[in-house]
C-alpha cells in the first residue's frame, strides 16, 4: 500500500472561515489526521453562507464550508467554558500541529497561544493565520478576505479607469495565503524531522497577497509609476479582452501578443487585409486603436459560439478561452477526463460533488477520504477513541456544556 506523504501527522485545527481551514486541508488531503474544532453556538461564517444544498439553509448544508473541510474530523468545544482547558490540553498533547485563524489576542484569552501550548508539547508546530500578522500597529484589527483584497491593492486595479473600483469575486486573499501556509508547514515539519524542534509560523494574508503584485510594486519603487484600472486591456497585447459571442451572455477571451499571432487571427476571421492596415499593423498601433479593434473583432465573434471561437483561435495558435459559467465547469471535458469532481456521501446532504486535489503526487498520492463533517459529528469518536476519555467523563463534560 502506498503511504501518503503526511500519514502520521496529527493536526488540531482551531481555525474557521477559509484561510486557516484551507491551509490545513492540504495536509489532510495527503494523509494527515485532522481534528477540526469549532463552536457549537457561534457557527463558522462559511457554515451559514449560501449556496445551500437544495436551497435549504442549514449549518450542515453550505457548499463553501463543505468543499473546504473534507478529510477532517469535526468536533465542537466551548473554549469559554472553565473545563475546556482540560480538553485543550489533551488535544495539544495529541497533536503535532496546532492551527488557529482568530484575530491576534483572541487565542491568548483562551490560554491557547504558542508559548502556553509548547509548555505541554515543546516540539509543537503552531501556525497562526491572521489578517495582518501577529505584530505591528494594525495587527489586532479584525477583517476578512474582501477587506484584505482592497488593502493589498487588488481592488484598485480591478475594473475600468472611468468607474469605481470593482472588488474581485470572493475573498481573494483567502485563497493566496493557504498556498504559502502549506509550504511553511512542510518546511517546519522537515525542520522538526531533522532537529526534533518545533516552531511558530506567523502567516499573514496581507503580506502573502502582495507577492502577487510584486511587478507593480517594483515598478513604483524604481520608476514611481502608479498603475490604475484598465479594464480588460493590456500594455503588451491587443486585441486583449472578453468578446461577446452567439448566445445569451456568452463570451470568449482572446489575447494576441505577437505579430505572428495577429496574422493568424486575421486569417481565421478572413480579414488578412488588417495585417497591412496602419491602424493595426503593429502592436503599438493596435493598442492605440484598441476601441476600434475590439468593435471589429466582436462583429465576428457574435456570429459564433464561444466554444467555436476558442477552438478556431487555439488551432491557429492564438490564445483564447471560453468565459465559463459554473454549469460549463461541471460539464468541462478536460475536468471530466481528470476526474476533478468527486462524489462523497455527506451524512445530511447526501451525495455531493467535491473539488478534487489541487495537485497530484505520483509517489505519494492524496485522496478524498471523508466528506466534511456535520457540526459536532465526531464528538464521541474523537473525545473517547482518539483522546481517550472514558464514557463517564465524556457524558459529564457534555452535560456541563463543554461541547456546546
Amino acid at each position: 500500500m502506498i503511504r501518503q506523504i503526511f500519514k502520521g501527522v496529527k493536526v488540531a485545527e482551531f481555525a474557521w472561515v477559509i484561510a486557516g481551514p484551507l491551509t490545513i486541508k492540504y495536509l489532510a488531503d495527503y494523509g494527515a489526521e485532522v481534528i477540526h474544532i469549532e463552536s457549537g453556538t457561534r457557527a463558522d461564517i462559511m457554515r451559514v453562507s449560501p449556496p445551500y444544498k437544495d436551497g435549504i439553509p442549514g449549518v450542515n448544508r453550505a457548499a463553501w464550508w463543505t468543499d473546504y473541510n473534507s478529510n477532517k474530523y469535526g468536533v465542537t468545544l466551548n473554549l469559554n467554558h472553565p473545563r475546556a482547558t482540560e480538553v485543550v490540553k489533551r488535544l495539544v498533547a495529541w497533536a503535532d500541529v496546532i492551527a488557529e485563524s482568530f484575530s491576534p489576542g483572541v487565542i491568548d484569552r483562551w490560554g491557547l497561544n504558542y508559548e502556553e501550548v509548547k509548555k505541554t508539547r515543546p516540539d509543537i508546530i503552531y501556525v497562526s493565520a491572521s489578517i495582518q500578522g501577529q505584530t505591528g500597529p494594525h495587527c489586532t484589527l479584525p477583517g476578512q478576505g474582501p477587506h484584505l483584497t482592497s488593502l493589498a491593492g487588488f481592488t484598485h486595479l480591478t475594473g475600468w479607469g472611468d468607474r469605481e473600483p470593482s472588488i474581485p469575486y470572493g475573498a481573494y486573499t483567502d485563497f493566496i495565503a493557504p498556498r504559502f501556509g502549506a509550504a511553511a508547514l512542510v518546511a517546519a515539519l522537515d525542520y522538526r524531522r531533522k532537529t526534533g524542534k518545533g516552531q511558530y509560523i506567523d502567516l499573514t494574508q496581507y503580506e502573502t497577497a502582495i507577492h502577487f503584485l510584486a511587478p507593480l510594486v517594483l515598478s513604483y519603487t524604481v520608476n514611481k509609476q502608479e498603475y490604475n484600472r484598465v479594464g480588460n486591456r493590456s500594455d503588451c497585447a491587443a486585441p486583449h479582452g472578453a468578446y461577446r459571442c452567439r448566445g445569451n451572455d456568452r463570451w470568449c477571451v482572446i489575447s494576441v501578443f505577437t505579430d505572428e499571432e495577429w496574422k493568424s487571427l486575421c486569417k481565421v476571421i478572413g480579414k488578412q487585409e488588417w495585417t497591412k492596415d496602419p491602424r493595426f499593423d503593429t502592436l503599438g498601433s493596435r493598442i492605440q486603436n484598441a476601441d476600434e479593434l475590439d468593435r471589429l473583432i466582436e462583429e465576428w465573434t457574435v456570429n459564433h459560439t464561444p466554444e467555436e471561437v476558442m477552438r478556431l483561435m487555439q488551432a491557429a495558435g492564438v490564445g483564447a478561452g471560453v468565459v465559463q459559467t459554473t454549469e460549463d465547469l461541471r460539464q468541462d471535458p478536460q475536468l471530466k477526463h481528470r476526474h476533478h469532481y468527486q462524489i462523497l456521501n455527506h451524512s445530511e446532504i447526501g451525495r455531493h460533488a467535491y473539488d478534487s486535489l489541487s495537485f497530484r503526487l505520483s509517489k505519494t498520492p492524496g485522496a478524498l477520504r471523508m466528506p466534511a463533517p456535520c457540526l459536532g459529528q465526531h464528538n464521541e469518536y474523537v473525545y473517547t477513541k482518539i483522546l481517550g476519555m472514558s464514557d463517564k467523563e465524556f457524558v459529564e463534560l457534555m452535560t456541563q456544556g463543554v461541547f456546546d
